[in-house]
């Protein structure tokens, strides 16, 4: 990897993704493109490479990467917020930022990670399997459907490797907001001196997978051996009940629930990966469990974070 293109890369998993690059791979030319619309210039205090403000979605930014070799390309940009209702911007900027980066690395002739979504299975009560999936709920799950599907016509072209991450977690997530992930969001209530608001009775259950799996994950993309797409979870989903648990441990609090009704008819109750795809097209298993995972983000960044007024 001596160079290598990061979009998105002053996003939550993009910015997480490029200092371990940095780190592991210390003579490598790492440029981010980023507009700065859903992430943040914080997220890249430190970062050694070049940053590039651009939108994806848009041509000009093509003409940057005319004569610069290419060696990787991660495409972390989309429009991430489910709640955007806008059904143009969110298929324009997704797909389209899809097939810019598509045709530049079939240019470069340099192979394609890019992030897709557990959105693409909707609302199934079982372990989501890679066939299941093309059942999205709202327009975000329908962009990351459209292109994994966009991906077909690369076969035999080009290498590309798509990852349908789950819940995502960790640090890094912060500028997010109401976006970011349940987690963190009940720390901040928790490290407040708040009881943690969760739906009765807490039993709804998610697949959470700590970004530092999900970047291993992501690196491993580059090693498959042909095109995929494949489930980045931990194959274990994991109740509020039992995240509010491992918050209590890591802070040191013993804080119960506040249980409230949740008012959302077309809530997802159940999410988990089915990582048999993962295990065999990547080699990767998650290292960290869901608890495990909390932990260490409690203990060693929101804590100190918490301490400090450091964002993190």
């Amino acid at each position: 990897m001596k160079n290598v293109l990061i979009t998105g890369g002053a996003g939550f998993i993009g910015s997480n993704l490029a200092f371990k690059i940095q780190k592991d791979f210390p003579q490598a030319k790492i440029t981010v493109v980023d507009d700065f619309r859903g992430s943040n210039l914080k997220n890249l205090s430190g970062f050694k490479g070049e940053t590039l403000t651009f939108d994806v979605a848009q041509k000009e930014w093509l003409k940057a990467f005319q004569n610069r070799p290419l060696d990787a390309i991660f495409h972390l940009a989309s429009i991430t917020d489910t709640t955007i209702l806008d059904e143009k911007k969110m298929m324009f900027d997704n797909v389209e930022g899809f097939r810019n980066i598509l045709g530049l690395a079939l240019q470069k002739k340099a192979p394609v990670v890019y992030a897709s979504s557990a959105a693409v299975y909707g609302s199934q009560e079982k372990p989501m399997k890679e066939e299941d999936a093309g059942k999205p709920n709202n327009v975000y799950g329908v962009s990351k459907w459209t292109m994994d599907q966009l991906t077909r016509d690369f076969e035999g072209k080009l290498k590309v490797v798509g990852l349908r991450y789950f819940n995502v977690f960790g640090p890094g997530e912060w500028f997010k907001g109401a976006a970011a992930s349940m987690i963190y969001q009940l720390a901040r209530q928790m490290l407040a001196g708040k009881r943690p608001r969760i739906f009765k009775w807490g039993e709804q259950r998610r697949d959470f997978i700590y970004v530092k799996d999900v970047v291993e994950a992501t690196l491993r993309g580059l090693c498959a051996k042909q095109n995929t797409i494949v489930n980045v979870g931990t194959g274990r989903s994991t109740s509020f009940n039992e995240v509010i648990e491992a918050l209590n441990e890591g802070l040191g609090t013993s804080l119960a629930p506040d249980y409230f009704d949740n008012p959302y008819d077309f809530y997802q109750n159940f999410t988990q990966a089915d990582v048999a795809k993962a295990k065999r097209d990547l080699g990767f298993e998650a290292r960290f469990s869901t608890h495990d995972g909390i932990v260490d983000y409690v203990r060693n960044f929101l804590l100190p974070s918490a301490k400090t007024n450091v964002v993190n």
